[in-house]
This record gives structure tokens, sequence and C-alpha cells, in this order.
């Protein structure tokens, strides 16, 4: 099987098990051979600084708590590896079958990142090439290159409309 097959899942856990099933399912993939199937497994946290009285520290919180995200070739095999880690209580999905996440929701829940070349900047005529203003014409007002997305200023209606996209959907306008 091959990694193109691999499909990100969301599997649910005891509260505060997250960590121990994902490094848990990751020694079984080795052990049992099965890192062609189950190719990745992540719990997606941020770094938060806190801060208590005078003292500041970072930690990390964790983005969705009580689920993990598995990338795998879904199978009989994988699917019983999953379920039979202690801590997991099962797929997210209707019934027992898992629904994959599709690649809009990887990106959008930031389980992973995708580069985009940004070949504009703030003050660039761009045209929308995706979504249901396409082939609008509109001038970038704001970009944030960390949340993949740029507020562009497009006419519509006569009068001056801010939209937000993502960077893949907007390119620039060549003279």
């Amino acid at each position: 099987m091959a990694e193109s097959e691999a499909k990100w899942y969301v599997v649910h856990t005891y509260s505060g098990y997250e960590n121990k099933v994902a490094t848990d399912l990751k020694t079984t993939a080795e052990n049992r051979n099965l890192q062609d199937m189950i190719i990745d497994v992540k719990v997606p946290v941020e770094i938060v600084t806190e801060t208590v009285g005078d003292k500041t520290k970072e930690v990390e919180n964790k983005l969705f708590p009580g689920y993990v995200f598995v990338k795998m070739v879904y199978t009989d095999e994988t699917w019983y590896v999953v379920r039979n880690i202690r801590g997991c209580t099962g797929f997210v999905g209707p019934g027992s079958k898992p629904v994959p996440l599709t690649d809009a929701e990887v990106y959008r829940m930031g389980v992973e990142t995708r580069s985009v070349k940004l070949n504009y900047s703030v003050g660039d005529s761009v045209r929308i090439i995706d979504g249901p203003l396409e082939d609008f014409v509109g001038v970038v007002e704001e970009i944030d290159a960390d949340k993949d997305y740029v507020r562009v200023v497009v006419s519509m209606f006569g009068r001056e409309t801010p939209v937000e996209l993502e960077l893949a959907q907007a390119e620039p306008i060549e003279d």
C-alpha cells in the first residue's frame, strides 16, 4: 500500500491520554511492521505563554483535547490496532466506520501545513482563482502567512468589500 492512499482519521481518547495513545500507537505500528500502513500520529499543540504572579513560562496546550490524529491506510488490521490501544475509545465517525478528514479540514485544523509560494504583497492587485468570488479582482489589504489567510478588498455592487481568502486562492495580476 502506498502512502498516497493514507488519509487522516480522528481517534477519540480518554482526557489526558492523548500523548500516551500517540506514543503507544507509534510503538505498536513499529512492533507489528505497520509503518507503511500507519504513517503518522499527531497531537496538535500550541505554545502559550502563561504568567502566574511574577513568573512567566511557556506551556503546550492541546488544540483538540481528547483527540489524536492518525494518518493511515484504513484496513481491518489498522482499525484493530488503533481501537485496541489503551486509552483509545474509538474513531470519530458514525457507528464503527471512521470517516477520513478532507484535505481542507487537515490544513484548517493545523494537522498538516502546506507551503504556498507567496508572490504578492500588501497593496498588490490580485485575481481570486478559487471559490465563489472566482475571477474577481481586488487589492491585498492584509496577509497572515502563519494562518494561511489574506484579506483582499474587492469592488462589488458599487462598494468596497473586504474578503478573507486562503493564500492559494489569490494570484498576482501580471501587468
